[in-house]
Parts: structure tokens; sequence; C-alpha cells
């Protein structure tokens, strides 16, 4: 009876718009306008905050009876995997990603070889992919292959993805901090960078699915970057904890940081656009957390005095010189920050955490819903997907698309990434109830 009203529900709610079918990088850009397109647009995949454990790729592709072969590791730090086109048909997903040339451990992901995942997976690993595993079973990984360097990331023995290990300079002087040493992994888009840049935007300029990227160098202060374990011998700040002590009680050195750091960013930007700007439909800027599950990291003064006007500088000159759509992730209880990312010029908000302090869906859509796209939000990923039956599951995800659908500004994607153990039948209950909203199904 509970999925007989969904679909009446659903198809009252399609019979109010156009139904002119769209292929899906219209469909994105329509959600993305505040207009209402033929369907609600799916995204699994197309950014290290979007994505899916490579052991629950496996198990989607034997649900859907693909062909078996390993699958790719895109980010080894959280081990996510590659959703390959068959896998992205079966879904009905409509983003695909560029990833950036390089992992967070520093190497890029080229000429693939196979690695034994703890759990049991087979799994395809670039070349420069090098680990070692110590006597109590866990493993470690080196910054950009290294093996002469100090380890970057340690991956538990019974666990799915790596921590990373902070690695402070010796001669760290707290008292004398120097912007440089915090300036020593952003640069100029290098030649190689830029061929990368210009065989993937090829490789996709004539796709029908909608494309996003994350931004080199404009994630200003993600706390998953500060260890940097993308750099053999880092110097700066690098601790978690000091860089949350620094930003607090030396504002000035992280505004010069973030200053410089922009400097560089936008003379990137302007490279890339003009290699890949047409192709280009989204940009995650920047993945900083700025909320717990109850509260803030920061106070609202300290995100608008430190943080605001650099983002309006990134984000004006996108929305100045480009069609892209500007991304910014923030987990948790952020609603105080809301209208700051508003007025910091952001197009959407992710990873929209509904079950955070003060993050009710329905008073989110009505108070920002024309204002701001909500990229996720579909269903909680530390409960109800992981956790719950998968009627449970399917009762949220219809909810969470009658809350957030209407009028547009909403693409359908799970509170963060899909952690290893979800259960197959949840995972594949949450896509049957979108696609069944979506009259897909």
């Amino acid at each position: 009876m509970l999925q007989d009203n969904w679909f009446l529900r659903a198809e009252r709610f399609f019979s109010l718009f156009d139904q002119r079918l769209m292929n899906s990088r219209q469909r994105l850009r329509t959600a993305l306008e505040h207009q209402q397109a033929d369907r609600v647009p799916i995204d699994f995949g197309s950014s290290f905050i979007t994505g899916i454990h490579c052991s629950v790729v496996e198990k989607l592709r034997q649900y859907y009876g693909l062909e078996f072969r390993p699958v790719k590791i895109c980010e080894p730090y959280q081990m996510l995997g590659e959703i390959e086109d068959d896998l992205a048909d079966a879904l009905q997903l409509d983003v695909q990603p560029i990833f950036p040339q390089r992992t967070i451990f520093g190497f890029p992901n080229e000429n693939w070889k196979s690695w034994m995942a703890p759990w049991g997976q087979e799994v395809l690993v670039s070349e420069h992919f090098h680990t070692f595993t110590d006597n109590t079973g866990d493993t470690f990984i080196f910054p950009k292959g290294d093996c002469t360097a100090p380890p970057s990331g340690r991956l538990p023995q019974s666990g799915f993805f790596f921590d990373t290990i902070e690695r402070i300079d010796p001669e760290f002087d707290e008292e004398n901090l120097k912007v440089d040493d915090n300036l020593e992994e952003f640069g100029l888009m290098t030649d190689e960078e830029a061929a990368y840049w210009q065989s993937q935007s090829e490789r996709l300029r004539d796709g029908n699915r909608a494309v996003n990227i994350h931004l080199n160098g404009t994630c200003l202060g993600d706390i998953a970057l500060v260890p940097a374990p993308f750099l053999t011998h880092p110097k700066g700040v690098r601790g978690v904890a000091q860089w949350y002590m620094t930003a607090a009680e030396q504002p000035e050195f992280v505004m010069e940081l973030f200053d410089r750091q922009t400097e560089i960013a936008l003379k990137n930007m302007e490279r890339l656009y003009q290699i890949a700007g047409d192709v280009i439909d989204v940009v995650v800027v920047c993945g900083t957390d700025f909320g717990t599950q109850t509260s803030l990291f920061f106070g609202v003064h300290q995100v608008r005095e430190i943080w605001l006007p650099r983002y309006q500088r990134i984000n004006n000159w996108i929305h100045e010189h480009t069609h892209w759509r500007t991304f910014k992730h923030s987990c948790g209880a952020v609603k105080p920050l809301i209208e700051t990312f508003i007025e910091a010029g952001f197009d959407i908000l992710n990873p929209v955490q509904c079950s955070a302090e003060g993050m009710d869906p329905k008073l989110l859509k009505e108070k920002y819903g024309s204002r701001i796209t909500f990229w996720g939000g579909g269903v909680n990923t530390q409960k109800t997907l992981p956790f719950g039956t998968p009627d449970q599951v399917r009762e949220e995800v219809l909810s969470r698309c009658e809350i957030f659908a209407p009028g547009g500004g909403f693409v359908f994607n799970s509170i963060h990434n899909i952690q290893a153990l979800t259960p197959t039948e949840n995972v594949v209950a949450m896509f049957d109830a979108v696609h069944a909203f979506n009259g897909t199904a």
C-alpha cells in the first residue's frame, strides 16, 4: 500500500511540468537553475565526497549482472571504487567525474595492477600504490609512491580505508610560522597536468552526462589536506589539532595563507578554463568541514572574517568567466552558515546532513531551497542505510525526494560516501526508491 501511494504521489508530482525527455547534462543544469527537470538528477561517484566504497561497487556489479572485473580504486585514501559506464547506466546516474591528476597520496592513477585488500577483495590500484604490512596486520602507504619517505597513511587490519598519519617537521616552530611552509603543495599548473586535463576533457566532450571536478588549490583549510599525505616531508602546520588552534589564535597567518593560495588558484582556473571549460559543469571548490554533529568548529564571525572574502573571490571569478556551478561540501550542523555560503557565491551545498542539529530537511528546503541546490540529503549513511531495513531505506528516500525535489535545486545523493559493510539490499532499495520516484523503475 505504501508503495502504491508513493507511485501515485510521484505521478502527480511529475505531471506538474513539461515531460520532455532530457539527457543527463540538461537534467542537471535544469535542476541547478532551480527549475523542474524531467526527473531528479542522481549522482554517485562524481567526486570523493559522493562516492561508493570499492567493496559495495563490486557487490552492485554482481547484483546487476554486469561483467566481473576487479574494481579500480579511484581514490585510495577512502578506497572509493570507480563507477564504470555499465554500472552508471544500471544506476541511472547523471554525473561523471574528471578526478584530479594525482590522488590524495600524491601519485597518478596509471598502469593499473592487482592488489588484495585486507578484507579479501582483489582490486586494481595505480602502479605507484606502494604499501607494506607490519606485524599487527596494519597496512601503510607512501606519499607519491616514495618508499624512502615516511608512510603517510595507515589502513588498520580490520579497517576499510586509510587514516592519515600526521608527520610533524622536527624543526617546526609554532612561534615562528612561515606561510611558505604551508604553500609547498600549491603551485601553477604544470604542462603534465595540463596535458592530463586536455586528454580527460576530450574523452568526455561528447558525453551526455554532466561533468563534475575537484578544483586544485581552492580547498581553503580542508582538514583532510592539512596533514599533506601527498608530500614526502611536509613542513608547517600539519597537525589537525594544531591547525584548529592556529586558525583560532593566529587568524592573520591563516588569512595570508589563504590569500596566497587563492592567487595561485585563480591563475590555475584560468588555464583550466582554456583547456576544458566547455566540458565542465560543476566544480567542487572546497571540502572544508565547518560542522560537528551538534555545532560548529568555528563561529559564524570567524568564518566570515577568514573564509568568506576568499570564497567570494574564487566564486566570483568562476561566475564571471564560466558557466560552471560551484559546490561547497561541509558535513555537520551548518545551518547557521548557509546564509554565509550563499553570500560567498556557492551554488551547491553537500552532503546536507539532515541528522545533524538544526538540519531539518523541510526547514532547509523552505528557507534556502530557492537559493542553493541541495546535493545529497537523500538517505542517512550513519544509521538508515547501513543499519535499517530495505523498507526503512525506501521510506526515507521517498520522503526526502518529496521534500527536496519540487522546484528543482536538488541532486539525489546519500549523505556522504556509501561505506563498506552497507547491505547490498539496502543500497539497491535506495536506488529502486529514487527510480520509482522518478518514474523510471
